[in-house]
């Protein structure tokens, strides 16, 4: 079974243009991503999907593998789908490129799920998050049954408790890590599906797949997900790697 890893890592982005170019202890954080990826282990290969030119150099300049992909594409998921068009794999994993700190190890926790149960079209993962963030909608929440399925996906705190009881303290919330892991078949339906009205309201796109009747299978981590969409949280990884001595 053939694993590929992409990294889409767009040049133009509203809260922090150029991002995957941004130094990181005089790295670029697409090296620091594409360096933590490749040492995945279930991983065969992995590609940064871009769409610009100055990204594509910066990778082959460090000896990352990188490829163009079209400026059209509204979504990260359009740019892994166009990259698997050119390179045929069991498995896909969406890296998302403003991971500078991604754990190889979560990328084989994410993956390993979908190579044992041929029934899993999608994988994730999601860890525990204080309840006093719940609200923040830029957090992306999730529920799932016992068998780990996906029940739903939202920026709203879920579940709502309807009574304040002992019951809440005790049930956990699930922030959602924005890994995903698509059977190679089940990328290109995903892609051709038209946006639903589940992710029109959240902007979620895997709302899209779950209304299709998707099965995304969730895999609990430890893994404190640190992603930058802002300087502020640049700096953010910056501190982390100088309190972890990783400097």
């Amino acid at each position: 079974m053939h694993c590929l890893g992409v990294i889409p890592a767009r040049y133009h982005s509203q809260r922090f243009p150029a991002k995957p170019l941004a130094l990181i202890n005089d790295k670029p954080m697409i090296q620091w991503v594409y360096e933590r990826a490749i040492r995945a282990e279930l991983l065969d290969r992995v590609v940064v999907a871009t769409d610009h030119e100055q990204i594509l150099t910066v990778v082959q300049e460090f000896g990352g593998e990188g490829m163009m992909t079209s400026e059209l594409h509204e979504s990260g998921t359009d740019r892994i789908a166009e990259v698997a068009t050119q390179i045929p794999a069991d498995f896909v994993v969406n890296i998302q490129g403003d991971e500078p700190l991604i754990e190889p190890a979560v990328i084989d926790q994410a993956l390993r799920p979908l190579m044992d149960e041929p029934h899993i079209d999608m994988g994730t993962l999601a860890t525990t998050m204080d309840p006093e963030t719940a609200d923040n909608p830029n957090i992306v929440k999730v529920v799932f049954n016992e068998q780990g399925r996906a029940l739903y996906f939202s920026r709203s705190k879920i579940p709502y408790f309807r009574h304040n009881t002992s019951e809440q303290k005790q049930f956990p919330y699930w922030q959602h890590i924005g890994l995903y892991v698509y059977r190679g078949q089940f990328l290109t339906q995903f892609t051709n599906y038209p946006v639903s009205p589940l992710e029109k309201i959240e902007q979620l796109e895997q709302l899209r797949a779950l209304e299709h009747g998707a099965y995304i299978h969730v895999e609990i981590t430890d893994y404190p997900s640190i992603s930058v969409d802002t300087p502020d949280d640049l700096a953010r990884v910056r501190q982390t790697l100088q309190t972890t001595g990783q400097v």
